[in-house]
């Protein structure tokens, strides 16, 4: 249940992302000023996630280089819902705000933990004594 809220959030969370995508050259052909703070800041956590994502190197496994990427891609969803609490007027669109920035930081945490026991060196630090023993003899 808990993996089914999570990825309706983060289904959620990429459709903002999208929308606002989308709207960013609607918006500036009709005259909306690329220059308003909320929009500059929109746009500069997408730019920021677009640099960091390019400036992933690929690593020969598809789970890693998934997590590699998702971590920028998790950030902006944080930095864009930090903007709405920001400026946004609405108390549901406010709320979802808040709802992206609690599970997304879960899950940025999951990840980097999960990247970090896959570092050279931790498969051993992480086995049991008993494990450790069996593999000395």
């Amino acid at each position: 249940m808990k993996l089914a809220t999570n990825l309706s959030i983060g289904i959620t969370a990429i459709g903002v992302l999208a929308t606002i995508s989308v709207c960013a050259a609607t918006s500036i052909a009709d005259g909306q000023s690329p220059t308003d703070g909320n929009w500059s800041e929109l746009i500069a956590s997408m730019d920021k996630m677009h640099m960091a994502m390019g400036a992933v190197k690929p690593s020969g496994d598809n789970d890693v280089d998934f997590v590699r990427l998702m971590l920028p891609h998790h950030q902006a969803a944080i930095d864009m819902a930090k903007t709405q609490l920001l400026y946004g007027k609405d108390a549901q669109m406010r709320r979802l705000a808040q709802e992206i920035i609690t599970d997304q930081q879960l899950e940025i945490e999951l990840m980097q933990h999960w990247l970090k026991q896959r570092e050279p060196g931790q498969a051993k630090e992480n086995q049991t004594p008993a494990a450790k023993a069996g593999k000395e003899n």
